[in-house]
């Protein structure tokens, strides 16, 4: 993999409103590379946290914003047209797995065409970069643990999955057809301060905080790999500036779905351990000094049991793994929450 080169031009880190855009978004901003942010600040969930963070970006001045829904082609094209930024970071995308069993259309405009309208910007510029997310979701029904890039992703349990498996595969194309260097980012259950009200993080502080009762999916027996977003952003940094090189074929040309001769790659982002929900729950409860009420029930369509991320890659060529325990992660994000919503 090669450098990026000097000067360094700014980043255009879309869904810059989002959580883990807005996380990057000021964790380079701190580090003196400007960023222009792009996002469509939609209702999916509360667009006033939504302003609320790019209020903290708006403080610096290397930051500018464009509101774009990048499912709309002509304004996409004149963004990166006219656009003055270097590498790209695509954090934008309608998030969401049980979301998708009831919209289905949201997703398909926002991950794919979206995501399309990107490609060709990319092209179009010769882009350095394309860091894109996808999802630990793209696993799917794969029963080995840890998860591995290596591993055949070609079982989704739900359209939100599809379409990041699907993205994944549109990367590779626009990186074999057009040299458009891509970078893949399989995240895990990412949480932290500004996270998503949707996220079952969230979703527990809440209603641990307002005597309400909460559902513990698989009666309770759901495992996640929690990443803390500190951890997310350093990992996503670091790959901004790998750039991913044509490579030659293995000896005998056999690839496997983590590998590719494109300059294309694929990584997990994940802590590579795991922890029962039920953990969470408890280590809430320390946090906001009271018992959740809590009601055991199935299992949702469209989620696994459990997932752990296989970081190997990544630490290989990255040189770094994340690593916050979930107990200064949790401490850090109800700190956060109460400040909060103290406002």
């Amino acid at each position: 993999m090669a450098s990026l080169s000097e000067p360094q031009k700014p980043v255009l880190v879309t869904g810059a409103a989002g959580f883990i855009g807005f996380a990057l978004a000021r964790r380079l901003l701190e580090n003196g590379r400007a960023v222009v942010g792009v996002d469509c600040v939609n209702d999916y969930y509360d667009p006033a946290l939504k302003e609320a963070r790019l209020a903290v970006l708006r403080q610096f001045p290397h930051f500018s914003f464009h509101k774009i829904d990048l499912a709309e082609r002509k304004p996409t094209e004149a963004l990166f047209r006219d656009g003055d930024f270097g590498p790209v970071v695509h954090l934008a995308a309608q998030a969401g797995v049980r979301h998708s069993l009831q919209h289905p259309h949201a997703y398909l405009d926002s991950n794919l065409s979206g995501f399309l309208n990107v490609l060709e910007g990319c092209r179009h510029r010769n882009a350095e970069h394309l860091v894109f997310a996808s999802s630990s979701s793209v696993y799917g029904s794969n029963k080995r643990m840890p998860f591995s890039i290596h591993d055949n992703v070609d079982h989704p349990i739900s359209l939100y999955a599809a379409t990041k498996k699907a993205n994944e595969l549109m990367a590779h194309s626009y990186s074999h057809l057009y040299g458009l260097p891509t970078t893949g980012l399989r995240f895990f259950t990412v949480y932290g301060p500004w996270g998503r009200p949707d996220m079952a993080m969230f979703i527990f502080a809440k209603a641990i905080s307002e005597g309400q009762p909460i559902k513990l999916f698989n009666y309770g027996r759901m495992r996640r790999d929690f990443t803390y977003v500190d951890d997310v952003t350093e990992a996503v940094e670091r790959i901004i500036g790998m750039v991913p090189i044509k490579s030659e074929a293995p000896p005998g040309g056999d690839l496997d779905p983590g590998t590719s001769t494109a300059p294309w790659r694929i990584y997990n982002i994940g802590n590579n351990r795991t922890v029962e929900i039920s953990r969470v729950v408890e280590l809430l409860e320390q946090e906001f000094g009271r018992k959740a009420l809590v009601e055991l029930v199935p299992m949702q369509p469209g989620d696994v049991p459990e997932s752990c991320a296989d970081v190997d890659d990544l630490m290989r060529d990255v040189g770094f793994r994340p690593s916050t325990p979930i107990e200064q992660g949790l401490r850090n994000f109800a700190a956060w929450y109460r400040d909060y919503h103290r406002r």
